[in-house]
């Protein structure tokens, strides 16, 4: 992989990370056509998903900061509530990480036939929002975990993970600012152990040692374009203007479908 190439791809994992279009269909996509192989770049996209990580540290470093200031009085608070509900949506994706690793990662080989269709499932997904009503209500705990499940099916390439996350907590009548701060709040952790999890169990000295060039611009693209991308998908959250991505993931998805027939 050349610093070009790392460039692009950086770039296309810090915008589709938080925007609702797949990240992992577009990396996929993005691959199949610079004709990068996934097996020479496990440590690049644990670099990339962990600028992603840095940039939603960054976004929300207030709300975090409050949160873990609330977790170390010990006591059973709003701060702790809040963690324990973030803690439950995370038991469906850990649960099908764990037991569908292999199966999953067969996905992921540029099949971009599949991609393409699962881009027309988030594209309806998004479709949909538009005649959720705002009902202002809390995120509770059986809303966190029926949006965890949401979450764990993102994991097929092409499923949105905020499209599908923010689209349930909307259908759920959840307050459009609340949806957006939990969707990007509830993945830090799973990706953290994703890339810790890659780090340890995967053989990198039989691996060539790579290129130093590619990984520092490839997370520098997706570091700052993340942070443009989830400030601006909070603003167009509590705009309503989820119907535009709706219509890209429809036409990104037909063309994917029509070029691996």
């Amino acid at each position: 992989m050349n610093w070009i190439e790392a460039l692009i791809l950086g770039l296309i994992q810090g915008l589709t990370e938080f925007l609702p279009v797949s990240s992992s269909g577009h990396l996929e996509l993005g691959k199949a056509v610079l004709g990068v192989e996934y097996s020479e770049n496990l440590t690049f996209t644990v670099v990339v998903h962990g600028a992603t990580v840095l940039s939603t540290i960054v976004v929300f470093w207030p709300t975090i900061r409050d949160l873990l200031v609330g977790l170390f009085k010990w006591k059973w608070n709003d701060s702790t509530k809040y963690i324990a509900k973030l803690l439950l949506s995370m038991i469906p994706v850990v649960l099908i990480g764990l037991l569908l690793e292999d199966q999953i990662e067969g996905l992921f080989a540029g099949n971009v036939m599949f991609v393409g269709l699962m881009l027309l499932i988030t594209a309806g997904l998004l479709a949909f929002t538009y005649y959720a009503k705002d009902l202002n209500k809390e995120m509770g705990f059986r809303q966190a975990f029926i949006v965890g499940i949401a979450q764990a099916l993102a994991v097929l390439p092409g499923i949105s993970r905020s499209g599908s996350t923010i689209a349930t907590s909307l259908y759920l009548g959840i307050n459009k600012e609340e949806a957006a701060r939990f969707s990007f709040l509830m993945v830090l952790i799973p990706i953290i152990g994703a890339n810790a999890k890659d780090l340890i169990s995967k053989d990198f000295s039989a691996m060539a040692s790579p290129d130093i060039m590619p990984l520092v611009v490839g997370f520098l693209a997706a570091f700052f374009s993340g942070l443009l991308a989830c400030k601006w998908m909070i603003s167009l959250v509590k705009r309503g203007k989820l119907i535009y991505f709706a219509i890209y993931c429809l036409i990104i998805g037909l063309i994917a479908v029509i070029a691996g027939i």
